[in-house]
């Protein structure tokens, strides 16, 4: 007989961040403790064959193998590439500064 862990699931969209603890037996994987979460349910735009997982800020693949107190991370498509937008804004002849947007021009 196996022993439980407790572990998270965790979404975020731009306006609402969801974390679900749940305990799992201690041989879960990643994708079985996301479908166990019940996330798939509220959340139905989740495709575990599109979207990445991670625990704790690092990309895993589905069949990782979790701890106890892992936190698994549903990644979302980026929207925008940003190394494809940095180079825009270099084509531009734009200057960033630190957190984006334009530097006042100098005098």
């Amino acid at each position: 007989m196996s022993s439980e862990i407790l572990v998270e699931v965790a979404y975020a969209l731009p306006q609402q961040q969801v974390i679900i603890p749940v305990k799992v037996s201690e041989d879960v994987t990643a994708e079985q403790a996301v479908r166990a979460s019940g996330i798939l349910q509220k959340f139905p735009e989740i495709d575990l064959a599109q979207n990445r997982l991670g625990i704790f800020g690092k990309l895993a693949k589905n069949d990782t193998v979790l701890r106890e107190r892992d936190r698994v991370e549903i990644y979302r498509p980026l929207i925008a590439d940003p190394k494809e937008i940095r180079r825009q804004r270099a084509a531009e002849g734009k200057v960033m500064k630190k957190g984006g947007g334009d530097l006042p021009a100098a005098e």
